[in-house]
This record gives structure tokens, sequence and C-alpha cells, in this order.
């Protein structure tokens, strides 16, 4: 038994008293209201809890992710294993949660709905909706990953409508993904039993799906980043509403986490009992997830904060045992074993030659910064010795998918707006099937940036004219199985030669880079087939 003394915030009531919280066997034995709120105090409060996000975007294998975040005091996730699943499949998930189970942290993941995501793309498993509903009948499984075949529920297909109807057996919720879809179409993508939606980047649109009684999570990630356009509804609509980061790379996830937002939050002058209501309460009682809220007999799951307003982390508590203290994490590298799917040759620059067909006009994606969808653009092609090529000056650079499942043909176009001067930059890391995405100012560049994500069986490649860093990522080319803090320095060492050598003005350039080849994001996208459109669902 052991006893935590502070000013205890109890967001229920909405109050805030100096008491003593009583643990003992890794449950709240009790809550002493001992008087008013005491000034200098630091401040008890459950923990939080991200309510989407893909662990495998941090490039961190799940004990690893939990080793990061406990230091700003997440103390659960609901977790989509969606990326390792494309590439791995049910293997795949069961790798997430047993690899989850070795560390002290609230794990929550889902049964992927969408494998592959689209028949457009080559992914290297599928999951049936009979593999979906094995999934969902585990423990471990609390819920149903992101319905990004909105078309599909629409249009009442077969394979969608099973997996819906498969979680509605075991009473576990379904979770939303459908950007920009409004109206009579939002309603019925809704009333299909779907809960909750991460993709709103306009407060209009968060509005709309409300307002049919759909839950709305406010995502900030490394890429996408809606924060500002929705905060605002949190003043009314704070019970409706929860924080997720969706995708957040290693060195973001040293610097903060959902803690960030709640600070962010209160200097918008929303009032603190809500914005904890979001980042704490909401997800556990929407997933129905294992995570205590600082109610006597619920598991000892809390943080100690310095303040309520910048939300400095001086203790975290699970299941009662202290997991990170002054931003030290006290939860220790285990490293795991390492699953994978790769099975392509290394690649030469022929392989990425535009033949030149005399075209007036190409498509060009254009990449925007903060933001999962892309622009389309028609534009002139510079062409040198009967092939098109990047156009440096214009900042229109050629973009490249490569097949690792198999020998194919490589796919190829040109994207706007990644800002390389010189150079290359190569990722398996590419949504949703992580085929080999790289994007580069010239052929041999991007073969060479290819040729090293290869050799590492997966990961992030950066070349220069003078300099090549590659960071391996062997789990599933998805994830490293090393100390958490050593990834995220050598990403940030990584990112910065992009940024300072190659002279990409993007904020996380891999993680934008990876979001190019994602098909159910509008309106242009790459995969390994061929260049297409979000909006007609059709190959350019």
């Amino acid at each position: 038994m052991f006893k935590v003394s502070g000013n205890i915030v109890d967001i229920f009531n909405k109050e805030i008293f100096y008491g003593e919280v009583v643990i003992e066997d890794g449950k709240i034995q009790s809550i002493d209201n001992k008087q008013k709120a005491i000034d200098n105090e630091p401040f008890i409060l459950p923990g939080f809890v991200d309510s989407h996000v893909h662990v495998e975007s941090s490039m961190l294998v799940p004990s690893e992710f939990a080793k990061l975040a406990v230091v700003h005091g997440t103390v659960g996730t609901i977790s989509d294993p969606h990326e390792i699943a494309n590439v791995c499949g049910m293997e795949g998930v069961e790798y997430m949660i047993e690899n989850g189970k070795t560390v002290p942290f609230k794990f929550h993941f889902g049964a992927p709905s969408c494998v592959p995501a689209t028949i457009f793309e080559t992914a290297g498993a599928t999951l049936t909706s009979e593999d979906v509903d094995k999934l969902l009948q585990k423990d471990e499984i609390v819920y149903l990953s992101e319905m990004m075949n909105f078309p599909g529920v629409l249009f009442n297909d077969e394979e969608v409508m099973k997996k819906i109807a498969s979680a509605k057996k075991y009473n576990k919720p379904v979770d939303g993904h459908a950007p920009g879809l409004r109206g009579a179409d939002a309603k019925k993508y809704i009333d299909a039993g779907i809960s909750t939606d991460h993709e709103c980047f306009t407060a209009e649109e968060a509005l709309d799906k409300l307002g049919y009684g759909m839950k709305i999570l406010i995502r900030e990630g490394s890429a996408a980043k809606n924060f500002e356009a929705l905060i605002d509804l949190m003043n009314d609509h704070h019970e409706m509403m929860m924080f997720c980061s969706d995708d957040k790379h290693p060195d973001s996830l040293v610097e903060n986490h959902i803690n960030k937002l709640c600070a962010r939050a209160v200097a918008k002058g929303i009032d603190i009992f809500k914005i904890l209501q979001a980042a704490c309460i909401n997800p556990v009682l929407h997933y129905k997830m294992n995570v205590g809220l600082l109610r006597v007999g619920d598991a000892a799951d809390f943080i100690v904060a310095e303040d309520l307003t910048n939300f400095k982390i001086s203790q975290t508590y699970i299941d009662g045992n202290l997991v990170a203290e002054n931003g030290q994490s006290k939860i220790t590298t285990k490293k795991g074993g390492i699953i994978n799917q790769f099975n392509c040759k290394e690649t030469k620059p022929a392989d990425f030659i535009i033949v030149y067909n005399n075209e007036r006009e190409i498509p060009v994606i254009e990449a925007l910064e903060g933001q999962l969808i892309t622009n389309k653009l028609l534009v002139s092609p510079k062409v040198a010795e009967g092939a098109i090529v990047s156009d440096v000056d214009n900042d229109i650079l050629k973009i490249v998918v490569v097949n690792r499942y198999k020998q194919a043909i490589v796919a190829k176009s040109f994207v706007k707006n990644f800002g390389l001067k010189e150079g290359a930059i190569a990722s398996t890391v590419a949504h949703d099937s992580h085929n080999i995405i790289a994007v580069g100012v010239d052929d041999t560049s991007i073969c060479k940036a290819v040729n090293l994500v290869i050799k590492e069986q997966g990961g992030v490649s950066s070349v220069s004219d003078e300099n090549a860093m590659v960071l391996g990522l062997p789990v599933a080319g998805l994830m490293s199985n090393e100390d958490g803090f050593k990834v995220a320095d050598a990403y940030t060492a990584i990112d910065k030669m992009v940024k300072e050598e190659l002279g990409s003005h993007l904020n996380a350039a891999f993680m934008t880079l990876s979001f190019m080849a994602l098909l159910v994001i509008p309106h242009l996208k790459l995969s390994d087939k061929g260049l297409f459109d979000g909006d007609t669902f059709s190959f350019v």
C-alpha cells in the first residue's frame, strides 16, 4: 500500500480538492478529501488516452511506444494494427497484441476492417469477414477499426456489412473514416452503426456528423493536423469529442503526446473539465477500456502533473506501478522478435524512366502541409533526352512506388511541394499497403534511396549528392525493435538531413511521403499499380 497526495481533479463532479489517494494491489482503495485545493501543490488526475493511433507509425514496436508515451502521462491507447495487418495479416495483429503485453501499458487493439484498403494496390495480406469475426471474439480486440471503405457502407457491400455485423454481435464499437462525407450520405454511414470519425478537416463537416450522433476525434499527428480547425467545437460538444494523434513519428512522441493538446486547448480558453473529459474520460467509456478513472475501486491508472496549464507530467502510474517520473521512463527495453514480408530485388536507374509521348500536360499530385488530402494539378512536363524528368525549379519531382511483395513494373508519377533541391528520400512506410515509395530529383538518386531500404528489408532513407543515411525498420518494414529513444534520435538525424541537405521545407517529409500512396484520401495518389483518382476511384 502507498499514498499520493496533491490537488485531486475530479472530472466527473467538476471539482478540485486537496487530498490523498490510497493505492493497494494496483487498485485505488480510497480518496480522502481533506480540504480546498492548495496553491503550488501538484495535480492528480486520470491518465491520458490516445483515442486513435497506429502504433506502427511511431516506427516503434508497442513496448517501445509505451516507453516513450508514459513520460507524457499517456496510460492507454485505442490502437488500430491496420498497418502491420496489411503486411503480415493475422500474424501481424497477434504480434502487436503479444508485444504490447510485455509492458505495463493499456493497449486496446482493434480488428482492422479494410485489409487491403482497396483493390487498386498490392498488399501483403487480406483479412476476410471471417478473419475479422475471429479477431473480434478476442478479449484483447475491443472494437472494429476505422471503416475506410465508406462507399462499401453506402452501397451495402456484403463483406463490409458482415464485418460491421460482427462488431455489433460482440457489442464492440465501430470506428469511422469518411473524410468530406456530409449530408444524407454521412447519415447513412453513421446509421450503419459507425460511431466515430477522426478525418474531419473542417468544423462544418464535424458539426454535420455531430448532428447525426457521431463522436468526433480531434487529430493532431506528425502530418495531419486538425486541432485548430476543430478545437472550438469542444466548448459545446465536449461530451462527444476525444483527442488522437493517428500517426506520430518517434521524434514527435519524445517531445509530447495528448498532454500537449490539453495545454493548447487551455490556451484557447476552454474549460479545463471539458478538456480533461475528452482527453481522459470519453475514450475509456466509449471503448469500455480497462483503464481506471481515479475512482475508488478503479485500477490505479493516474498521473501527477505540475500544473493544469502546461501539463508537465511528474509521475505516471499504471495499475499502481510508477512507470515514469520527472521525464524519465521506467519501462525497460526488451528486444522483441521480427516478422516481415519482403520479396523484391534491388532496382536500377532505368526502372524509373518515364518515356515522353508528346504529352502537353501531365497530372501532378500536390502535397499539402498538415493535410492528408492532396490536390490534382495539370502542368506542362519538363523533358530531357526523350524522358519526362523532375522539374526542380518548379518543385515538381518524380515520385515512384515499388512493389515490395513481388517483382513488378515500377509505378511512376510527379508530386509538388516536397522542395528537394538534390537527392531523394524513400520509405517502406507507405499507407496502406506499405510498398516502397520514393521521391527525388533524378533517377540515380531515387534508385539509390530505394535500394538502401531494400537492403535493410524495410526502412527510411535519404540520399544527397555527398551523403546517404538509412534507418532500418525490420519489423514488417514499419518498426524498429530497438530502444525507442535511440530510434527517435536516429530519425531526428535523417529528418535533419532531408531538411538541411536536400532542402525540403515540409515539417515531416517522411510522414507526408507515406500518405502519397493512401488511395482512400482524395484527390490524387500513387499506388504500385498506377496514378489513382480518389474522387472517381479509378486510375488516371
